[in-house]
């Protein structure tokens, strides 16, 4: 009768080990789901700054519409690429351009001198911070998740329970690992 005890005990503290493990899969899946979605929100901001910012910029750039509208082109790219990779890649390139711009401007010195454009740069900074820290996190949550489901014992059943692990949001290059100075004083 003992060993029958025995077993039954050890079947019960299996079953709320798997509860536990279960639900611990769970959140670190939803935190994964909630970073992703911080990110989006703080690119979608960025991405809602850029068509201000290029109306104010053209009208003191008349000659340079080529980069004017390659930010527009790789804006609307970046808003309808989907997933981390993919996001990650047309983020690059929207941010070099975006650099392109600030760059061009230092030629405009009553561009620099425009308050609709000192606010948008400002603007545009503090949002290049949150974008960062909402990558910061998101990674981090990425991180756990993916420490959880490759962690032992849990990868004996994660994957059969549909948890799998998430993709980092990275970017393409190591130069744009870095936040874009946007400084005009």
């Amino acid at each position: 009768m003992t060993v029958l005890w025995v077993i039954v005990a050890l079947i019960v503290v299996a079953g709320f080990w798997l509860i536990s493990a279960y639900n611990g899969l769970v959140r670190k899946r939803n935190m994964v789901r909630e970073g992703w979605s911080g990110v989006e929100v703080q690119l979608k901001r960025r991405a809602n700054l850029i068509p201000n910012l290029i109306e104010t910029v053209k009208g003191y750039m008349g000659h340079e519409r080529g980069v004017l509208e390659e930010v527009t082109r790789l804006r609307n790219h970046s808003l309808a690429s989907q997933g981390p990779e993919e996001k990650g890649r047309a983020e690059s390139r929207l941010s070099g351009v975006l650099g392109n711009i600030f760059a061009l401007a230092e030629n405009y010195p009553d561009l620099k001198a425009s308050s609709n454009f000192l606010e948008l740069q400002s603007s545009l900074s503090q949002v290049e911070e949150q974008i960062q820290l909402a990558r910061r996190y998101y990674n981090g949550a990425v991180r756990a998740l993916n420490n959880a489901v490759e962690s032992f014992p849990n990868n004996l059943f994660a994957t059969s329970l549909g948890f799998t692990q998430a993709e980092f949001f990275e970017l393409e290059e190591p130069a744009d690992r870095q936040v874009p100075q946007v400084n005009f004083s």
